[in-house]
């Protein structure tokens, strides 16, 4: 099968399965609801801060405050889209229609990361400007420095997130383990090793904590990471080239 018609293929099978279009759906929603409410709830603030956090006051990134939660959604639906075809047994036609199996995994990968881009990017510039409007007084402009790289960067950051779901989906090949493996992941362990000071540096490394970076356009004063905004992407790219790249190893040594 050409590349063309494999593209297409995975682009009806994208669409034609309900829960993964309202996954992506609920990932704009939920980013949005939870960063508006962020937002009036730190404009509310404001003027309790010291002189300290005010200078460290990120108007942009507490925009992106519900990328915590929405991240969620793009987990699922990077789950669904690879590992929907094994839990149906599908996954034998597929691969029938397309034996090469580099060409079937990565023609998947490129049509859902093309689709979670196009709703990433929308929901982050969503996001900061309905965040922005909550602030009031204290927004920030999108003509500010660094703010319009930050929202371009809220929208790879959803992106990579699904890129690197696809990644361990492809290696599990389980709906249901790959969600208990990724859930905890991302909204336990991620959280207790970046918050515990034994383990902090630690942290700082994994793909979330890291990609999170790219949001940011003032730097905590207490802030020591050992990388800025770009280095936090590419070190959350490395972890989706890994995810990918065991995933399609695992694809090509297994049967269907």
């Amino acid at each position: 099968m050409a590349t063309a018609q494999v593209l297409r293929s995975e682009w009806t099978k994208i669409r034609s399965v309900s829960s993964t279009v309202w996954t992506l759906g609920l990932a704009g929603v939920v980013t949005i609801a939870l960063g508006a409410l962020i937002s009036i709830l730190s404009r509310n603030d404001y003027d309790g801060l010291d002189a300290g956090d005010r200078l460290a006051f990120d108007p942009t990134f507490i925009s992106f405050a519900g990328m915590s939660l929405g991240q969620l959604a793009m987990i699922v639906f990077g789950v669904l889209v690879v590992s929907n075809e094994y839990s149906t047994g599908m996954i034998r036609t597929s691969l029938a229609a397309v034996p090469q199996r580099g060409t079937f995994l990565f023609g998947k990968v490129l049509v859902a990361t093309l689709l979670a881009f196009a709703v990433g990017l929308a929901t982050s510039f969503a996001t900061f400007f309905v965040g922005q409007a909550m602030l009031g007084p204290h927004r920030a402009g999108l003509g500010d420095p660094g703010v319009l790289r930050a929202v371009i960067g809220g929208g790879l950051y959803m992106t990579l997130i699904a890129m690197f779901s696809m990644g361990v989906a492809a290696m599990l090949r389980s709906p249901m383990l790959s969600l208990g493996i990724l859930m905890p992941f991302f909204f336990l362990i991620s959280s207790v090793l970046g918050n515990v000071s034994a383990t902090e540096k630690l942290g700082r490394f994994l793909p979330d904590q890291a990609g999170s970076k790219i949001m940011q356009v003032k730097t905590p004063l207490d802030d020591d990471t050992p990388y800025g905004p770009w280095g936090g992407l590419a070190i959350m790219v490395a972890w989706v080239v890994v995810a990918l790249a065991g995933g399609y190893a695992v694809l090509k040594k297994r049967d269907a």
